[in-house]
């Protein structure tokens, strides 16, 4: 007997651009981020810019994992090797499991795009309080690659044979059954 589909189940989440200088009129990746999220059928719950500091990162994302209002959280920036790339070590510390084919499957991808340039990508993610967090490049173009080839699928509930959704949201619970009544 064949399963059947589970439908869409749009999750909420958050974007946060770390960036030294950039402002909203000029976050093009997080333009990115919230684009796709939202023509996919999710929710955007907030979005922030903070800078380059390990303490801001932590406070930012500390109150979305805290918050019932946030599944997902998205990073875009501070992953790479400059000095003030801090976005790991940032993060590493508030997550409860690491998600490590995320960073392995996003450079594999990436390869083909940038080549070697992409074993400078620190990208990873984690679970931290039953909230998936993702960190990505500060690029448009790697956070549309991990989009495109990652999280589009593993934050759909009918992606199969696995996705992400029922660990956030549990189980899908289809409406009983009510006729019509006239």
């Amino acid at each position: 007997m064949a399963k059947t589909p589970t439908p869409f189940r749009p999750l909420k989440i958050s974007v946060l651009t770390v960036s030294d200088t950039r402002t909203i009129a000029e976050d093009t990746s997080g333009d990115a981020l919230i684009t796709l999220l939202t023509e996919a059928g999710h929710t955007l719950t907030e979005r922030k810019i903070v800078k380059d500091d390990i303490y801001q990162m932590r406070a930012a994302v500390s109150n979305w994992i805290a918050s019932e209002d946030t599944h997902v959280v998205l990073i875009t920036g501070g992953t790479g090797f400059y000095s003030r790339d801090s976005t790991p070590e940032a993060m590493m510390p508030l997550f409860d499991k690491n998600i490590e084919g995320f960073g392995e499957l996003f450079r594999q991808i990436s390869y083909q795009e940038i080549g070697t340039s992409t074993i400078q990508s620190r990208a990873l993610a984690g679970l931290a309080n039953q909230t998936l967090v993702f960190c990505l490049p500060g690029s448009t173009g790697a956070c549309k690659t991990a989009w495109n080839g990652i999280l589009k699928e593993q934050l759909d509930a009918s992606h199969r044979p696995c996705n992400f959704v029922t660990l956030l949201l549990g189980p899908y619970q289809p409406e009983p059954y009510q006729p019509e009544q006239e």
